[in-house]
């Protein structure tokens, strides 16, 4: 009868063993299911920005090589100028402006052009301070005419749909 005893003695001995090793397991499994998704959640945001500074650095990079030029037209808009202002002395003093230079001209504008340079088109639009640099205002002609830019003193240009000049105008008061 005392074996009988002991081996149920034994058995709740080992059954208490055993649910302690259960529950052991069941919680050292809940905190790796945790440590898991901590890891995943990391993961996923590590992953996230690794995505986003990849789209800004194709971003920045296509901006960069698009406004790289930038510099070099800028400082040939004054060439630009200088064409158009002989240009239109040759036109006013029924003067012929030589083939050549027309040429020239042609050439050098297509270039820019290519490359994304566009001239803004300032006279008898709206004035606008965001396109626009008023160097004088004079008397407007005719009531509708206030606010309108009469006169475009040197052209404003646009790089890929930046500005690189603003337009400077003489706009009616």
């Amino acid at each position: 009868m005392s074996n009988q005893i002991d081996e149920a003695s034994a058995k709740k001995a080992g059954k208490g063993k055993n649910s302690h090793e259960v529950a052991k397991l069941t919680e050292e499994m809940e905190v790796l299911k945790a440590e898991l998704e901590e890891s995943k959640d990391k993961y996923l945001r590590l992953f996230a920005e690794f995505d986003n500074f990849k789209k800004r650095s194709v971003k920045e990079r296509f901006d960069l090589l698009k406004s790289a030029a930038q510099e070099t037209i800028s400082a040939l808009l004054p060439v630009l100028d200088d064409f158009d202002r002989a240009k239109k002395s040759a036109e006013n003093g029924n003067e012929v402006f030589p083939e050549g230079v027309q040429l020239v001209y042609s050439k050098l504008y297509g270039i820019l052009e290519h490359k994304g340079l566009k001239p803004m088109e300032s006279t008898g639009s709206d004035f606008d301070p965001e396109w626009h640099e008023a160097i004088t205002d004079i008397p407007a002609p005719s009531e509708e005419m206030k606010g309108k830019v009469i006169d475009t003193i040197e052209k404003g240009y646009l790089l890929n749909d930046k500005i690189i000049r603003y337009a400077k105008v003489v706009v009616a008061k």
